[in-house]
């Protein structure tokens, strides 16, 4: 393996950040979609049993209950084709109801036994619209210790915009799902406060 960055005393395979950029709408309030990020409970369902089986999903969450702030910390573990994950995550921002963001320390065990250490930084913006908001997310790869198995295309200038491709589609479908719950839940508490 060929070390090409090094931060804080870690190994850095990166020549430069991984980044997908998605944007999705969602028909609910900004503050709807807002309770659900800083809920870290909530993403186990939009990102975990929302999830089809064959794609990246959360299998469990460990954190506290109720709205995250700056400095909340918790633990995730998951599943994607590549093998399995335990994270640990910490909240960098939290401005409600217009920014949610947290930076995760990633362990993957690839299906072949390699583990690969990665920082994710994980940003939503999201702006009020006239029905609904428009939710931006930034997926940033900061830091991978190496690039084993299928990471290495991302040594490859070609491969590195197929890779980027491939990992946006896998993060669309939670994005979909977060926007999705958000407007079940903002119509079940228009049903229930018409009541």
């Amino acid at each position: 393996m060929v070390v090409q960055q090094r931060g804080n005393g870690r190994a850095n395979a990166l020549k430069g950040e991984l980044c997908v950029h998605l944007v999705e709408t969602s028909r609910a309030p900004a503050e709807d979609v807002y309770d659900l990020l800083a809920d870290v409970g909530s993403h186990a369902e939009w990102g975990g049993t929302m999830q089809p089986k064959q794609n990246f999903r959360l299998l469990s969450i460990d954190g506290p209950k109720g709205s995250s702030s700056v400095g909340t910390e918790f633990r995730s573990m998951g599943a994607d084709p590549m093998g399995r994950f335990a994270d640990s995550s910490v909240v960098t921002e939290a401005t409600r109801p217009s920014v949610f963001e947290f930076v995760t320390e990633a362990r993957l065990t690839t299906k072949k036994g390699a583990v690969v250490e990665l920082t994710n930084v994980h940003r939503y913006e999201l702006t009020q619209q006239a029905e609904g908001c428009r939710i931006s997310y930034a997926y940033r790869t900061v830091r991978v210790s190496e690039l084993a198995g299928v990471l290495a295309m991302f040594r490859v200038p070609g491969l590195r915009s197929v890779g980027l491709k491939m990992s946006g589609a896998a993060l669309r479908r939670g994005l979909r799902n977060l926007a999705r719950l958000a407007e079940q839940r903002a119509r079940a508490r228009g049903e229930e406060e018409g009541r």
